[in-house]
């Protein structure tokens, strides 16, 4: 056999063995760890042992799951909204962008997998001449012309798995950036869920003292006009102009608070403070009966825990890309071309010139340093699945949580409702008893504070309801689904 036989052999053994070993693996394959460090999933929730009139444990087809969970409320104005915080919000852009971004690295991983080739054309022109009086045409006389066009192609074959590693890393992390996307957009539709209710209980409250300030009046009024008829002190007055001035200040405390929210709202939805109003309309005290799954649902459906889970994923991997430091590198290239002096025969078969090359690198010694990024990955890994355990843990709270706030915010807002109409009965007899003479403008004023109290008691019950039940659906992943992080697998346990 020819020493040309023999190393052609030789290079395409050597490429048929870098080509054969590329199913080699040098990660650990993954598997999902437990959701908790001890016990299974619970089958149900505590807060739904006894279920609210109504509730039921509900499928993962839920409505929830179909759409978008603020219609709940029936509320237009929110609705609305809503549809702008999704389309302004500068936060969800941030992850927007994040994401994209992601799946653009993911694309630079999967490229390197293929063959780079590259183009390559040049010339140049060299001579010399002797110094002296000679002319130009004389010194040109030796130039010669050089031109080149080649064709070139090189590429690492994945032999044992590192590069279609670090490409799966990079799609783990794409679909934690879009479980964060989710997470992101999730969080800034129940901030402005809240912040909404909030300024209608506003609305409310300045509402309900604008009507507490009127019936002041009168009785400022009444009290002035005993006062004159002798019949009453003027300490009655005093008090009366007392009562009248604390509730006007509480009053414009409230529109304060108001215009921060409203001012809170305009920045959810992408929009300058200054040129953002939203009207006073009445409150639509509406608290939908969450549908509550069960809690292995809850791990398909919140993002956070779908973001945790894909970093204990991109973790795993990079165990396999830190291992990979202890096999050797193969490169192979290959080149084809024309050198010539004629611009005419660059394209000539018969000046062309190929090559073909293969070759390895193996680090013998670096003090350690590969097991140390091993161990490194590995530490990396162990601490991604206790922060997974732990947002499963948080997110089971939050749940239970909500289910508890919602149980009890109930029945507080039925006795609530008993206490307001007894101090509102009460305020106006003892007010009917002070114009007969029976009683001490004190007991005015005493009656008076507790029915107001017992009115703004109500309606802060009544909105921390709605709050709740944003919280609990935030807590249960909203309307958030699969497809929204990139189709990834399902959270089970």
């Amino acid at each position: 056999m020819m020493p040309m036989q023999i190393s052609t052999s030789l290079r395409l053994t050597l490429l048929a063995m870098a080509l054969g070993l590329g199913g080699c693996a040098v990660g650990p394959a993954y598997e999902r760890p437990a959701a908790l460090p001890a016990g299974p999933v619970p089958a149900s929730y505590k807060g739904v042992n006894a279920p609210l009139p109504g509730w039921a444990p509900a499928a993962p087809a839920d409505a929830l799951e179909r759409g978008p969970w603020w219609q709940l409320f029936n509320d237009p104005e929110l609705d609305r909204l809503s549809r702008q915080v999704e389309a302004a919000n500068q936060n969800i852009a941030v992850a927007v962008a994040n994401y994209a971004q992601a799946r653009s690295i993911v694309a630079q991983q999967r490229a390197s997998l293929f063959p780079v080739v590259s183009l390559g054309a040049g010339g140049d022109r060299a001579g010399g001449g002797r110094s002296g009086s000679s002319g130009d045409s004389t010194a040109n006389r030796g130039a010669a012309s050089a031109y080149r066009l080649q064709i070139g192609a090189s590429w690492e074959p994945d032999v044992f798995g590192r590069l279609r590693t670090a490409v799966d890393a990079a799609e783990a992390s794409a679909q934690a950036s879009a479980a964060d996307l989710a997470s992101v957009r999730l969080a800034a539709l129940g901030e402005l869920a809240i912040n909404y209710f909030s300024l209608r209980q506003t609305d409310a409250q300045i509402g309900m003292l604008a009507t507490t300030i009127e019936g002041y009046e009168r009785v400022l009024q009444i009290t002035s006009n005993r006062f004159a008829a002798g019949v009453s002190a003027r300490s009655d007055v005093l008090q009366a102009q007392t009562q009248l001035a604390t509730v006007r200040s509480d009053a414009l405390g409230l529109a304060r608070s108001r215009a921060e929210l409203e001012h809170a709202i305009a920045v959810l939805v992408g929009q300058s403070p200054s040129s953002f109003a939203l009207a006073s309309t009445p409150w639509q005290v509406v608290v939908p009966a969450v549908p509550v799954g069960v809690p292995s649902t809850l791990l398909q459906r919140r993002p956070d825990i779908a973001a945790a889970e894909r970093d204990v994923a991109v973790a795993n991997a990079d165990i396999g890309i830190a291992r990979s430091a202890y096999f050797p590198t193969f490169g192979l290239s290959a080149s084809y071309g024309n050198n010539t002096s004629r611009v005419g025969d660059l394209f000539s078969l018969s000046n062309a010139a190929w090559s073909f090359g293969l070759s390895a690198a193996q680090t013998l010694f670096n003090a350690g340093a590969t097991r140390a990024s091993v161990e490194g990955a590995e530490a990396r890994q162990q601490a991604t699945v206790a922060n997974y355990r732990q947002v499963v843990l948080t997110a089971f709270a939050d749940v239970e949580n909500g289910l508890a706030a919602t149980r009890v915010l109930e029945q507080q807002q039925q006795l609530r409702v008993e206490a307001a109409e007894a101090a509102g009965l009460v305020e106006q007899q003892i007010l009917n008893r002070y114009q007969a003479g029976q009683v001490s403008y004190t007991e005015v004023v005493q009656a008076q504070v507790t029915a107001l109290n017992a009115r703004r008691q109500l309606v802060q019950v009544q909105a921390d309801r709605q709050t709740a039940a944003v919280a609990l659906i935030q807590a249960l992943g909203g309307g958030w689904t699969d497809a929204e992080v990139n189709n990834a697998p399902a959270i089970v346990n």
